[in-house]
């Protein structure tokens, strides 16, 4: 009952750290987002990468350890997988419109698909399931 007790506090404590490293993540993906739209230099400068390193390796540790206290784990839980998947989806079209994109177009088109990934994949986490906001479809 007592160990019981102790991981609903760190669940919550993990929770909240989580989700407030994913409202930094994709504050920071957005501000770098619109200094790449207004041509800028500066969506490259250290002081906003850096700490978008910090920011994402504090996100998966806190996403990791939630993992393992509620005892749900990717590839075992239908919605965790396709977390996994719509955030490697969400790394590459973010590494293209930040970096990667050879054209303003694709890395305007890659910014926005961006975008709209993370939202379904936040539609996900708070649902609970693979289908995110189109989950009560068909039901």
């Amino acid at each position: 009952r007592r160990q019981a007790g102790l991981m609903a506090e760190y669940y919550l404590a993990l929770r909240h750290a989580h989700i407030g490293f994913v409202i930094l993540s994709i504050g920071l993906f957005v501000l770098r987002g619109g200094l790449m739209l207004m041509d800028s230099p500066q969506v490259q400068s250290a002081w906003l990468r850096y700490p978008s390193y910090a920011i994402d390796t504090l996100l998966l540790t806190a996403a990791l350890m939630l993992t393992s206290v509620v005892h749900q784990y990717p590839f075992g839980n239908g919605w965790l997988t396709m977390k996994v998947a719509l955030l490697v989806v969400y790394v590459v079209l973010g590494s293209v419109a930040l970096k990667r994109g050879r054209t303003r177009r694709i890395r305007i088109a890659a910014f926005a698909a961006a975008l709209l990934t993370v939202g379904f994949l936040v539609t996900v986490a708070r649902a609970h399931h693979p289908l995110g906001l189109f989950a009560g479809l068909g039901a």
